[in-house]
């Protein structure tokens, strides 16, 4: 038995990037008017939650810190078969950089209860710093890996995990409980029934604010804008500054034209 959860995040459509603009005060995403979704990796963590459940028993539980639109993302995870949710959503929690978000989730997770794994996805599409995993882990205390592609259960105390590195892979043999971040091609992900969105209307989402904060001794200093060590100072358009040249002749005579003309850029 599996006791697993699993952390989500409602990001921008990556199909609207292009009408993204930036708060000038806080330098975050200004996400009014752009579609959300749920983070294509959090997604694949999703799915390898509910493979070892269906494999080993369990429950699934996904979380995530988000406006109150970030419900969505739960209800579509529980249409996927996660088994409940807990939304963490208050507006103290605007504007938390990575270190401020893991804060607050961490202290969601502990209001859980009990678990033998936490899965993320590896990065977001609008952050893609990848440091929230480990992050959590530090604030938990519990081991951690990224990059992971492969999880095997030997155990209810130990996985062994197989992450990414630069030509290959890494085998790492990991105590439980700890925080793995998985990348797309651990799995691929299903899509949720007609049936398994009728069941998750019968699910519990939970949601808090942060009274859980407080009830960890966690204060607004902690958390959210005022709590985030790391921000946005400047936000500028780097000017793009191309000419074109033509380069014409039969393939040798091209190459020979195109390394005489980068040895005289060189020596500008």
């Amino acid at each position: 038995m599996l006791n697993i959860i699993v952390c989500i995040k409602q990001v921008p459509d990556p199909e609207h990037f292009d009408k993204i603009s930036i708060d000038p005060r806080t330098g975050s995403i200004r996400r009014e008017g752009i579609p959300s979704i749920t983070n294509p990796l959090d997604r694949n963590a999703i799915e390898e939650a509910l493979r070892k459940r269906e494999k080993f028993g369990g429950m699934v539980t996904v979380l995530t810190m988000g406006p109150p639109q970030a419900r969505k993302s739960i209800e579509d995870a529980l249409a996927m078969g996660a088994d409940k949710g807990l939304i963490l959503c208050d507006a103290a929690f605007a504007g938390a950089d990575t270190l401020s978000t893991a804060r607050v989730l961490s202290v969601g997770i502990r209001s859980l209860g009990d678990f033998n794994l936490i899965l993320c996805g590896n990065e977001t599409v609008d952050g893609a710093t990848g440091h929230v995993a480990a992050q959590l882990a530090e604030f938990l205390d519990i081991p951690h890996v990224t990059f992971a592609r492969r999880i095997d259960v030997v155990d209810e105390k130990t996985v062994m995990v197989e992450r990414n590195i630069e030509n290959g892979y890494l085998k790492v043999e990991v105590k439980l409980p700890a925080v793995i971040s998985v990348v797309k091609s651990i799995n691929k992900y299903r899509l949720p029934t007609v049936m398994g969105i009728m069941e998750a209307s019968e699910k519990e989402i939970i949601e808090t604010g942060c009274s859980v904060c407080e009830s960890f001794g966690l204060t607004e200093s902690e958390i959210g804008f005022e709590g985030s060590p790391t921000k946005v100072l400047e936000v500028f358009e780097s000017p793009q500054r191309r000419t074109v040249e033509m380069v014409k002749g039969n393939p040798e005579e091209i190459a020979r034209k195109l390394v005489r003309r980068l040895h005289e850029l060189e020596g500008l």
